[in-house]
């Protein structure tokens, strides 16, 4: 047998098992996940985010998957990517102007945060009142800039034909993207279960999302294919092992924190 045919076989073998450890894995999680799609989505958000439930939004009488700061967080970076891939530019960083904002959108999720912390220290008063409504803004602003950051070294990393432009390049593309952020915002603030349902969904998937794109970059630098491929058809491999990675995390943090707190509930206050 040639050489080249052994590298062909040996490829296949080894997508042949990264598809097989996928759907395993996949399998075992879901079975261990509590039951519906809510519960799947629970479980994502139990391995990633306290799960408090007065700081979370409730979609009727039970909490969303995530907290409202890493609801807004989640669903401002899958807002972020797609509002990105929308414009079709495999492109690089957005320039100065545009990362000063979303700089200061980040710094605004620091003191938020920190401020929201504080309530937990009972001899060190927070500077005001915390509130669901700022730590979902100032999570969706994170979001966003985690967005603008993400997508375009995946561009940079995965893509042979990459272009030196980028998709959120002048304050047009910039404003209509927080134009969609507020209205995402404004949508899970009126707590109307119709539209909190598919944003609870997302807002899980959108945990696996970034994950896994994260998970695919290491994974693509390890084989050594930067800059190797130019359709998602062609990069299918390295996503499903971001994927799986991403799942086996998610697995791995439900089975440790389950085991010691034996409630898929968030941390009580």
């Amino acid at each position: 047998m040639k050489i080249r045919d052994l590298k062909i076989s040996k490829g296949i073998l080894i997508k042949g098992f990264l598809v097989l450890f996928a759907a395993v894995i996949t399998y075992f999680w879901l079975d261990f996940a509590p039951p519906g799609l809510l519960g799947k989505m629970d479980a994502v958000g139990y391995a990633v985010c306290h799960r408090i439930d007065e700081r979370s939004f409730h979609l009727g009488e039970r909490a969303l998957p995530l907290c409202a700061r890493c609801s807004g967080m989640q669903l401002g970076a899958l807002l972020g990517l797609f509002y990105q891939s929308l414009w079709g530019r495999r492109g690089k960083f957005p320039p100065t102007k545009i990362l000063i904002p979303l700089g200061l959108l980040g710094l605004f999720f620091i003191i938020d945060g920190v401020n929201s912390y504080l309530n937990f220290i009972p001899m060190i008063p927070s500077v005001y009142p915390s509130q669901n409504w700022l730590r979902l803004v100032t999570g969706t602003g994170l979001g966003l800039g985690m967005a603008a950051i993400i997508f375009p070294i995946f561009n940079q990393t995965v893509w042979r034909d990459w272009v030196d432009e980028s998709a959120l390049g002048d304050w047009k593309q910039f404003f209509g993207l927080i134009g969609l952020a507020i209205l995402l915002d404004l949508a899970i603030l009126s707590e109307n279960p119709l539209v909190l349902y598919p944003l609870a969904i997302l807002s899980g998937l959108a945990v696996l999302v970034v994950l896994g794109m994260c998970y695919s970059l290491l994974v693509v630098m390890i084989i050594k294919k930067d800059n190797h491929f130019t359709t998602w058809r062609s990069v299918w491999a390295p996503l499903l092992a971001g994927f799986s990675i991403a799942i086996t995390q998610t697995f791995i943090i439900d089975l440790v924190r389950f085991a010691f707190t034996r409630t898929w509930g968030g941390f009580d206050l």
